[in-house]
C-alpha cells in the first residue's frame, strides 16, 4: 500500500503484518517481539480485546508531544500487564504492521486524536474491530484510516483484493468522500476548490428530536425555508462556538499552519476559546516532572495560537486557572440551541444548557475553526424519561452509573444522542443536569442533551448580563411530540436509584449499594481507601460542593476529621464555584476537617494534579468521570458520587452516605442544601 492513499483496491502489502490485540497479552508480546503471525480464521472475535480506550493507546504523558511522529513512538504505552508495558517504545512502529485488530467498542474514552495518530504514524492504515466508539471512529475517518470487520480481514489474509467501496459503502455520501479523498484536510481542499459539493438533505417534514432540530437550524445553505433532517443524513452545519485546551491547541495550531499557511485565519474568533486547565498542576506530580519541557511547549504554542487568532483567552493568571473548560463554557457562553464543538470528549456537558455539544479531534476542530462549519452525520436518539425524585443519598452521578450498567454495556447508547426529559428532570438542578450530559461520553454516546424549563431560564439569567428572558426563552429547543427514537424511550424512576460505585477499570461496571445498610457496599465488601477525590468537570460544580459540604459538616459536627491514612482532596471546577464556596464558609469547613482544597483545574482526573495515586497498591474513591487503568495514577480507582466520596473519606472505606451517618445521639447536624 505504498501508492497514493487510499487505493481503488485494498490488499495486504507484501511483507507487511497484521497485529491482533488479543485478551491473552502474551500473544501480543509474541507478535511484537518473537515474530509470531496469527490469522483471523484461527481466532474468534471473543479472543480479542474489547473496550480498548484512548488512554491505553496514548496515555496523557504521550500526548505531551504535539507532532504525530513523536506520539507514535509510544503507541499503546498504557497497555499494562503485571506492572509492565506490553508495548515498549517503538514496538508498534518497528513491528512492520499495517493492520491492527481488536474486539468491541474500539477507542472508548477521551476524544484524543493522538490515539489513531499513533497507529497511523506507525504504519497502520486499516483498523479492524467489531464496533468503534463514535468520536474515535470519526477521528479515524478524518485521518483517512480505513475501518473494516473481521470477515474482511479473513479475505485480505487469504490474498484477496477488496474494492475500496466495500470499506466506504456503509457510510453516508459525505463520509465516503472524506475517506476516498484520504482524510478531512484533502476533502476540505477539494471542497474549497469546487471539485466536490455537499447537497442539502432531501428529508421532508417530519417530527424531530432535539439533536435533529438544532442541526436542521444550522445547515449550510439552508435558506429561509424550514429544513428537516433524519438519522443518517450527512450535512455541513454551522458551528456557534468551540474551544480547545493546552493538551490539544498545539496540534490545532500546527495543523492549521501546515494546511493553510503561516497567515491562516479562523472564523468568528469571538466564538472560540482556549483554556489552561488540564496541565496546570502537572509540575507537582512526580511522574510528570520528566515531561516539564514538553508541557511548557504545549502552553507556549497555545499562547501563540491565541495571539495569532484573537480567540477568547482563559489562560491561568498567577498560576490560577479560570476553571475547567466545560464548566466555564456552560457558565459563560453556551446558550440553548447552540451547536458547540471542542477538542475534549466531555464537551457534551454543554447539553445540560439545552445545547448540542460534543467533542472532536484536533484535525476536525482545526478544519471547523478555519471554515466556520463542520460535517455532521445525524445520529439516532435514545430518550430517558425521568420521573420521581432522587433519594437524599443519591445524585445524578448515581443515575449515570446506573445507566452505564444497564444500557451502555449493552450498547443501547452507542453513537446515539441521549435525550433527557420528563417530570423528574425538573427536580434536578442545572448542575445535576450537566452531570447527566457530561457522562454521556462514558456511555459511548454521541452526546447528551436536556430539555429546558424555567429552572434553565433562571440559571442563565443569573449568568448572562444584559440578556432578557424573552431572548433566552426563544432559543429553547424541545423535541416534537411524535419524534422518533430508534433507541427507544426508557422510563427511569429516580426514586428507585441507589448509591452506585463502579469497579476499577471502566465506568460501566456499576455496583449498587445495599439499600438496607447505606454504609456498606454489599458486592464490594470492605474496601479500605487511601485517597478520596472530589472534583473534575463532572463533580466540581456548585451543587457538588454543596454535597461535599453536607457530609463534611455532619462529620465535623460529630467531632470527626478525615480518617487516618486517607488523603481527601476537593478541587473546584471554576473560579465561580470557588467564590461561591468561600462566601458560604465551605472552604473553612473543609480545611477544619482535614480536607485539602485545590484551585480550579482538571488535576487528578487527567493524572496531572494532587489526588493521583503513586503506587499500584493504593485505592482511590473518586467523583471523576472515568477510571481507566492508569488514568489517575497506577492505583485502583472506584467511581462514586460526591456524597459517597465524602463519606468514605471519614470512614476510611468505601461508604454510601445516608443522612445522619456521623451524628452523635442528640447532637444537631447542619446540612447545606444544594442550589
Amino acid at each position: 500500500m505504498s501508492q497514493a492513499w487510499p487505493p481503488a483496491e485494498v490488499r495486504l502489502s507484501p511483507g507487511k503484518r497484521v497485529l491482533f490485540l488479543t485478551k491473552d497479552l502474551d500473544l501480543i508480546r509474541k507478535q511484537l517481539y518473537e515474530g509470531l503471525d496469527l490469522r483471523m480464521e484461527d481466532l474468534s472475535v471473543e479472543d480479542l480485546l474489547d473496550d480498548i480506550n484512548t488512554d491505553v493507546m496514548t496515555p496523557a504523558w504521550v500526548c505531551f508531544h504535539h507532532r504525530p511522529e513523536d506520539i507514535a513512538l509510544n503507541a499503546y504505552a498504557g497497555l499494562m500487564h503485571e506492572g509492565e508495558r506490553v508495548f515498549r517504545e517503538r514496538a508498534l512502529m518497528d513491528g512492520n504492521f499495517e493492520v491492527i485488530v481488536s474486539g468491541y467498542r474500539k477507542g472508548t474514552g477521551s476524544s484524543r486524536e493522538t490515539a489513531p495518530q499513533a497507529e497511523r504514524w506507525c504504519g497502520i492504515r486499516i483498523v479492524i474491530a467489531a464496533s468503534f466508539a463514535p468520536i474515535h471512529e470519526r477521528n479515524n475517518i478524518n485521518l483517512g484510516q480505513l475501518m473494516g470487520d473481521h470477515e474482511q480481514l479473513k479475505r485480505l489474509q487469504a490474498g484477496e483484493a477488496i474494492p475500496l467501496e466495500e470499506f466506504t459503502s456503509r457510510y453516508d455520501p459525505v463520509t465516503r468522500l472524506i475517506l476516498e479523498s484520504g482524510g478531512l484536510f484533502p476533502f476540505t481542499r477539494r471542497l474549497q476548490a469546487g471539485e466536490i459539493e455537499v447537497p442539502l438533505p432531501e428529508t421532508g417534514p417530519r417530527p424531530m428530536t432535539m439533536f435533529e432540530k438544532i442541526i436542521a437550524s444550522k445547515l449550510v445553505g439552508r435558506g429561509k425555508e424550514p429544513r428537516h433532517v433524519k438519522p443518517g443524513d450527512a450535512v455541513l452545519a454551522e458551528v456557534d462556538g468551540g474551544y480547545s485546551h493546552e493538551f490539544t491547541t498545539a496540534q490545532v495550531h500546527t495543523f492549521l499552519q501546515q494546511e493553510f499557511g503561516e497567515d491562516y485565519r479562523v472564523c468568528n474568533p469571538e466564538k472560540l476559546a482556549v483554556f489552561e486547565d488540564h496541565l496546570l498542576y502537572a509540575d507537582g506530580v512526580p511522574r510528570m516532572q520528566p515531561f516539564a519541557d514538553r508541557i511548557q511547549t504545549l502552553r507556549n504554542l497555545q499562547r501563540e495560537f491565541q495571539r495569532h487568532t484573537g480567540v477568547r483567552d482563559y489562560s491561568a493568571r498567577e498560576g490560577i486557572s479560570p476553571g475547567i473548560c466545560h464548566q466555564v463554557a456552560r457558565e459563560e457562553f453556551i446558550d440553548p440551541g447552540d451547536f458547540i464543538q471542542a477538542t475534549d470528549s466531555h464537551t457534551c456537558m454543554g447539553g445540560g444548557n439545552n445545547a448540542l455539544a460534543y467533542g472532536v479531534g484536533a484535525t476536525e476542530y482545526a478544519a471547523l475553526a478555519h471554515s466556520g462549519f463542520t460535517f455532521v452525520q445525524v445520529p439516532e436518539s435514545i430518550r430517558f424519561e425521568l420521573t420521581g425524585e432522587l433519594p437524599e443519598n443519591c445524585t445524578a452521578k448515581d443515575v449515570m452509573l446506573w445507566i452505564l450498567l444497564h444500557y451502555a454495556r449493552q450498547e443501547a447508547t452507542l453513537d446515539r444522542c441521549m435525550e433527557f426529559g420528563g417530570p423528574g428532570l425538573s427536580a434536578l438542578s442545572m448542575d445535576e443536569r450537566a452531570t447527566l450530559c457530561n457522562m454521556a461520553t462514558e456511555c459511548t454516546a454521541k452526546t447528551g442533551i436536556c430539555e429546558a424549563d424555567e429552572r434553565t431560564l433562571e440559571w442563565l439569567l443569573e449568568r448572562r448580563p444584559g440578556r432578557t428572558a424573552e431572548e433566552l426563552r426563544v432559543r429553547f429547543v424541545s423535541p416534537d411530540p411524535d419524534a422518533e427514537y430508534p433507541g427507544g424511550v426508557h422510563l427511569i424512576d429516580l426514586s428507585r436509584i441507589e448509591p452506585m460505585v463502579a469497579d476499577p477499570g471502566d465506568p460501566d461496571r456499576g455496583i449498587p449499594s445495599d439499600p438496607t445498610n447505606g454504609r456498606r457496599i454489599r458486592e464490594l465488601g470492605e474496601v479500605p481507601i487511601d485517597i478520596a477525590y472530589g472534583g473534575s468537570c463532572t463533580a466540581g460544580k456548585i451543587d457538588d460542593f454543596a454535597f461535599y459540604a453536607r457530609v463534611v459538616q455532619e462529620a465535623v459536627d460529630a467531632g470527626l476529621k478525615v480518617a487516618e491514612g486517607v488523603e481527601f482532596y476537593i478541587q473546584f471546577g471554576s473560579l465561580e464555584v470557588e467564590r461561591y464556596a468561600r462566601e458560604r464558609g465551605w472552604v473553612e469547613l473543609f480545611e477544619k476537617a482535614g480536607v485539602r482544597v485545590i484551585h480550579p483545574g482538571c488535576g487528578a482526573c487527567i493524572g496531572c494534579g494532587p489526588g493521583v495515586s503513586h503506587s499500584p497498591e493504593q485505592v482511590t474513591v473518586s467523583a471523576i468521570n472515568r477510571n481507566f487503568q492508569g488514568r489517575s495514577g497506577p492505583g485502583r480507582l472506584y467511581l462514586a458520587s460526591p456524597l459517597t466520596v465524602a463519606a468514605s473519606a471519614f470512614t476510611g472505606r468505601i461508604t454510601a452516605w445516608t443522612p445522619g451517618l456521623f451524628a452523635r445521639r442528640g447532637q444537631p447536624v447542619s446540612a447545606p442544601e444544594p442550589t
